[in-house]
């Protein structure tokens, strides 16, 4: 692993001057000011049952996910591939392995920094509001948290999205379609008739495991469940060994 500092040098440097990413920045940032202002103008005018941190996190999985994953990992193998460098870089002394965890850990980081930022919206609410109950410590620590585990999983979709295609724009509809079914698919499904039937309880079961905003309910509540965390983490690791071997068979076929 001694090209992988190296590597992920390089490709934080390609995201800092990327346009993507700044799109995805502005987008956004824009996207959850906005969301924010109509949550404190809801709970101003009314007593909610939640804080505005709730409602802030479940807008993460229902909208915001979509904007920031793909457009921060869809260039990550697409462009390589367009570009045709892809079987160069493979082909010099670093191991698919490491160029992975580069790529990965790179856009993973700037996935934390776009939400790092959003606590400015908290501190101003901190600042100025007369009333402490908008501001539920507890769920904002473990909605953070929660963005930060599930992030591992949510950035590692998108990069392999970006592995399977050979332009951006297949890319970003890869990723948006996975994450659609990770995210919605699961709690749809189980809504179906068919999946009512007492043979297909152990499938219920595994769907309901996987359902992520009952898990994103338990981490604002400050429950940190151990299933909760080896489901984002071996999914984390089973995608991104999808990928490297993704790679290799395409670096074979070639």
């Amino acid at each position: 692993m001694r090209h992988f500092f190296t590597i992920l040098n390089h490709e934080i440097r390609m995201l800092l001057v990327n346009t993507s990413t700044y799109l995805a920045a502005v987008v956004f940032l824009f996207v959850m000011g906005f969301i924010f202002t109509f949550l404190l103008e809801v709970y101003s005018e009314a007593a909610q049952e939640t804080s505005p941190a709730y409602d802030f996190f479940r807008l993460f999985l229902g909208f915001a996910v979509f904007i920031i994953v793909p457009l921060t990992t869809m260039k990550s193998f697409s462009e390589e591939r367009r570009s045709g460098t892809l079987e160069t870089l493979l082909t010099t002394p670093v191991s698919t392995t490491e160029v992975v965890l580069g790529k990965y850990s790179a856009a993973y980081l700037v996935y934390l920094l776009l939400w790092g930022s959003t606590a400015g919206l908290f501190y101003l609410l901190h600042h100025f509001a007369a009333d402490p109950r908008l501001l539920d410590r507890g769920t904002l620590i473990g909605g953070y948290v929660y963005i930060a585990v599930s992030g591992l999983l949510f950035v590692a979709i998108g990069v392999f999205a970006s592995a399977l295609a050979r332009n951006q724009a297949v890319a970003l509809v890869v990723a948006l379609a996975l994450l659609f079914l990770l995210i919605f698919g699961t709690k749809l499904s189980l809504g179906t008739q068919f999946m009512q039937l007492a043979a297909l309880r152990p499938v219920r079961d595994a769907l309901d495991y996987a359902q992520v905003f009952q898990h994103l309910d338990d981490f604002s509540r400050g429950i940190i469940d151990t299933r909760h965390l080896f489901f984002y983490f071996t999914g984390t690791a089973l995608t991104l060994i999808l990928t490297v071997l993704g790679l290799e068979a395409k670096l074979l076929h070639n």
